[in-house]
């Protein structure tokens, strides 16, 4: 039974099961919606696949990214823990004929080893108590060679001394809102989203058109994107009980322990997106 699943914390899933309820993504503009899915997929080796390939979407969500990888593949398995995300999910991918949603936890993924012909989790497995054996899960049902996509919190690598202070503010308020009842979270991050996400945002959009270099501003990769979409990420950002955050060699080093090769890095936010493929027979580990 899922409930008996180890590498799972049920809180944790409830509250992302409430956040897709709330935010389904239906709300989404389609072009925002492909600056998201490029955002993370650029380094993703489409070209690569068989015809027909068979995949995996490992913790779906509302079926978000399912949308737009589901045309490209010929069959697409989505999974999450959470019965209220795979109902979202259900209602998302119904036009997609080649997609189907299941409620199942990483760490007992419901098809067999070295099956699939591709993989990814995006913002998934930074939530489990064990990330690592969250990974190792996904890359055993991967045939050799295959690709996995991983998106993983990035743990400010390479930021300077004040933005660090930023964060573990906002960290220390995490702590504290994230044992609030949904609701009052609810309300409460969509004030963050108002009063904090949406000026910084915007301040350093208005920074990129006087010619200047935003990337080093707070929240500047939201500053292209709509409220809609700061609401969802603050309630995100601090609603969730349970995260992990990894430098870029913490990743690389976990991808290689699990099976992983020909690791690549996107270079852009958000960070830290990878890409690897399982080792074949013949290689070592």
């Amino acid at each position: 039974m899922e409930h008996r699943s180890k590498n799972l914390d049920q809180r944790t899933v409830a509250d992302f099961g409430a956040e897709w309820a709330a935010f389904d993504q239906s709300a989404m503009s389609e072009a925002e919606l492909t600056l998201h899915f490029d955002g993370y997929f650029g380094i993703f080796p489409w070209a690569s696949l068989p015809a027909r390939a068979i995949g995996f979407d490992a913790g779906c969500g509302s079926g978000r990214w399912a949308r737009r990888v589901a045309p490209r593949v010929g069959h697409l398995r989505c999974v999450d823990a959470s019965p209220a995300a795979v109902a979202v999910a259900r209602r998302a991918l119904q036009a997609q004929a080649n997609c189907s949603v299941e409620t199942a936890s990483i760490e007992a993924l419901p098809f067999d080893e070295r099956s699939m012909d591709f993989g990814y989790s995006l913002g998934v497995l930074h939530h489990l108590p064990d990330p690592e054996a969250g990974l190792a899960s996904c890359v055993a049902k991967l045939k050799p060679g295959a690709p996995f996509l991983v998106y993983l919190y990035y743990a400010l690598d390479g930021r300077p001394a004040w933005f660090r202070a930023i964060w573990r503010a906002a960290e220390a308020v995490r702590k504290v809102l994230c044992r609030l009842p949904f609701r009052l979270k609810l309300t409460i991050t969509t004030m963050i989203a108002t009063v904090i996400y949406w000026p910084l945002a915007r301040t350093a959009l208005l920074a990129e058109k006087l010619g200047a270099d935003p990337e080093g501003l707070p929240l500047s990769t939201y500053r292209r994107r709509s409220f809609y979409s700061m609401r969802t990420d603050a309630l995100d950002r601090f609603g969730t009980r349970l995260e992990h955050r990894f430098r870029r060699d913490e990743i690389a080093a976990m991808m290689e322990r699990c099976g992983l090769r020909d690791i690549t890095f996107s270079e852009h936010a958000p960070y830290w997106c990878a890409v690897g493929r399982r080792v074949g027979d013949d290689q070592p580990r």
